[in-house]
């Protein structure tokens, strides 16, 4: 559905992408990973050949980004990460706009979406949220029932209970065969939906894994607060136990795998508090690829 070859943007005195090479195969959700200025938004917008590369090739439906680029736009929906459109229309005018130029008529599935995501079409957009514009961007980038989706952190501004929904809502159009490219630098977000993710750091591709093999990777921060002292022995010789420190009656940690064994052990004591934290996504490159790239 997508394939990249070497795909390059380079800046004047910026930091671009770099030799990007990685296929998105049809049917799937492709995570793009990666913090705030690594180079996701260049890649997408490169892909769709709003900026030109420097280097490389892309294409989408397998044809070229460039020479195809109105093709391929008819054919797929996009959500920027930068969404914007006219605050003076409704969100119901701007889904008609949007099927005029794709040559729809009616709205397709944007009723059926708007209700999904508790989404208000009648009100003008300019009065809307940051979280409830979002919504709207979402709709337009659905409501064609696209191939392929791309999709640039869609879920900014969206509350808990509406990204939940977004998740439901991308995971049904690939079980309806579609296709879906999201970049997010939320780890858990990628998880949850992805097929495989694909990882960029400082433009640059650091590594493409299926998602089971990311998760069999993850670890946890623990730290629990026990009634009384005890001797760390236990869970030291737990697996996948780390960097196990002690304060008084807390005791902190890194668990790698599965935290079943933690919770056994720890429950042979009586537990005042318990926390447990993800990595941040700068821990996460620094654990599985080291500064320099990948081990």
């Amino acid at each position: 559905m997508i394939d990249t070859d070497r795909l390059t943007k380079r800046y004047a005195g910026a930091r671009g992408i770099e030799d990007l090479s990685f296929v998105v195969e049809a049917g799937e959700i492709y995570g793009f990973l990666g913090p705030n200025g690594a180079g996701k938004t260049t890649t997408i917008r490169t892909l769709l050949d709003l900026l030109h590369p420097s280097g490389g090739h892309a294409s989408i439906f397998g044809l070229d980004s460039h020479r195809g680029s109105r093709e391929i736009r008819s054919r797929l929906g996009n959500l920027p990460g930068d969404f914007t459109c006219d605050p003076r229309l409704t969100g119901r005018a701007f889904l008609a706009f949007c099927a005029e130029a794709r040559g729809l008529a009616g709205l397709g599935r944007g009723p059926v979406l708007a209700e999904r995501f508790e989404a208000d079409l009648d009100r003008r957009i300019g009065d809307l949220s940051r979280g409830n514009r979002q919504k709207i961007g979402l709709i337009q980038a659905l409501f064609h029932d696209p191939e392929l989706l791309i999709l640039d952190e869609p879920t900014t501004g969206l509350d808990p209970l509406m990204q939940e929904e977004f998740l439901e809502v991308i995971t049904d159009h690939r079980d309806r065969g579609g296709t879906v490219l999201l970049s997010s630098h939320e780890l858990d977000e990628v998880e949850r939906v992805c097929d495989r993710v694909a990882i960029i750091r400082e433009g640059r591709l650091v590594a493409v894994e299926r998602v089971a093999e990311l998760r069999g990777r993850s670890y946890h921060h623990v730290s629990i607060r026990f009634e009384e002292s005890l001797e760390v022995a236990e869970l030291a010789a737990i697996p996948g136990v780390s960097e196990l420190r002690t304060d008084g009656t807390r005791v902190s940690f890194k668990v790698t795998g599965a935290l079943d064994p933690v919770v056994k052990a720890a429950a042979h004591h009586t537990v005042l508090d318990m926390e447990l934290t993800e990595p941040s996504l700068e821990e996460v490159f620094l654990t599985y690829y080291g500064r320099e790239g990948p081990r």
